[in-house]
């Protein structure tokens, strides 16, 4: 089985490397090739995954190359993990939307658009060659904006599914907080990749008990904490929301702190940094702890529970995938992309049954696919108009000269990367 990372000299790459090896029975690699531009980058943490592959007792071979024709050729799944303009170009979409008091952030509002334009011509590129090598293949899309990419490989037909770890991160916290093994917590997850709401945590299986208000009961305090959204909130809501839904809630609040504190960007520039460090020590054989504050908590593990579901058959039954309404959501068109739980077969995901919706939420939901949809139109064609009707339809946009003034911002600072400016 050959499985191809694209992005593949990201400082995420490690804790992939890790769940691999770990979970070698779930999924049995022979052959993993890690692509990526940065040479550099490439030669550190080629290395380190072999360390780790030989320290854990992984038979598999791992390939590194800056070739991407030759990593994709023939391999059964590729999954895409890459930041077109990297560090610097996410401390733009983080900044620059702030002199309109606009939330700024990598994937949504302005700054998400930013790196949608950026980022949905080369991961169609890249499909493309994929499908021209193996077009069986599976392309699983850990790229954000996870929505708005993965709609953008549906549409053109690629075998996809779009992957977050939002869903697993709080299923294991859940589960901790309940004493529950993880494999028992199912969650009523519904909502759009990164506007996502827990109408339900069941206990025991799909069908288990609704925990969910002895959760808010029992350990409300903690999981508003944890949101950075106050209690009563929660309480009023009836439901836990994803940390995400903190730049809608509370965006005036979100927009003061950005403009008085270090932006993420630079934080995570200032911690890739200090990473390429360690992973440079011949003696490295494990992924280090301060990869756990890098963010992408669980990702492997959801990485690897995905392709053996597709690929064998095997993993978990259900997972939280971003895949195809198709009536999953009444409201919404049936070529959005939802991010709800699905099972997970060789054919592909089969969203299951959602109950009736909040129209608190649903509002939202429709709201923000309008955006995704207008989005899309943009990062595919291009011009100026499309990217102001954009901006317009973005909830945390919405005003005529915010959105004429952050059109022109977003072309400045994403000349090189767009092809039509």
């Amino acid at each position: 089985m050959k499985l191809t990372v694209v992005g593949g000299g990201s400082t995420y790459t490690p804790e992939l490397i890790d769940g691999f090896a770990r979970l070698r029975d779930v999924l049995p690699i022979t052959e993993l090739v890690l692509t990526d531009p940065a040479t550099d980058r490439l030669d550190l943490i080629g290395p380190l995954s072999r360390r780790i592959f030989a320290r854990l007792g992984h038979p598999g071979r791992i390939i590194t190359t800056t070739d991407l024709d030759a990593a994709v050729d023939g391999a059964d799944a590729v999954l895409l993990q890459l930041r077109v303009g990297g560090q610097a170009a996410r401390l733009q979409d983080e900044t620059w939307p702030l002199d309109c008091g606009c939330v700024g952030q990598e994937t949504t509002g302005a700054g998400g658009l930013a790196k949608a334009l950026r980022t949905v011509p080369v991961v169609l590129d890249i499909a493309e060659r994929v499908r021209r090598t193996n077009p069986d293949a599976w392309i699983i899309d850990f790229t954000n904006p996870v929505g708005i990419v993965t709609r953008a490989l549906l549409q053109a037909g690629h075998r996809a599914l779009g992957l977050c770890n939002v869903a697993i991160g709080l299923q294991r916290k859940f589960a901790a907080l309940l004493g529950a093994a993880p494999a028992d917590v199912h969650l009523g997850h519904v909502g759009l990749n990164h506007l996502t709401w827990e109408t339900a945590v069941h206990l025991g299986g799909p069908d288990g008990e609704d925990v969910l208000p002895r959760l808010l009961a029992d350990h409300g305090d903690t999981i508003a904490a944890d949101l950075r959204l106050p209690r009563p909130v929660l309480t009023r809501l009836g439901v836990i929301p994803s940390y995400y839904l903190r730049y809608f809630y509370a965006h005036d609040e979100v927009v003061e702190e950005a403009r008085t504190k270090p932006s993420r960007a630079a934080e995570v520039a200032a911690m890739e940094k200090e990473l390429l460090s360690l992973y440079a020590d011949p003696a490295l054989d494990q992924k280090p702890a301060l990869l756990a504050r890098r963010g992408g908590a669980f990702y492997s593990e959801a990485a690897v529970d995905l392709a053996a579901a597709l690929l064998r058959g095997a993993g978990s039954e259900h997972q939280v995938v971003n895949t195809l309404n198709n009536g999953t959501l009444p409201f919404l068109p049936d070529d959005a992309v939802v991010e709800v739980p699905a099972t997970i077969t060789v054919e592909g995901a089969r969203p299951l049954p959602v109950a009736p919706v909040d129209p608190l939420f649903a509002g939202l939901m429709a709201n923000v696919t309008v955006y995704e949809d207008l989005a899309l139109e943009a990062a595919l064609h291009g011009g100026r108009d499309r990217v102001f009707r954009a901006l317009l339809a973005h909830p945390l946009v919405g005003q005529y000269a915010y959105a004429d003034r952050l059109t022109d911002d977003l072309i400045a600072h994403n000349r090189e990367h767009l092809t039509w400016a």
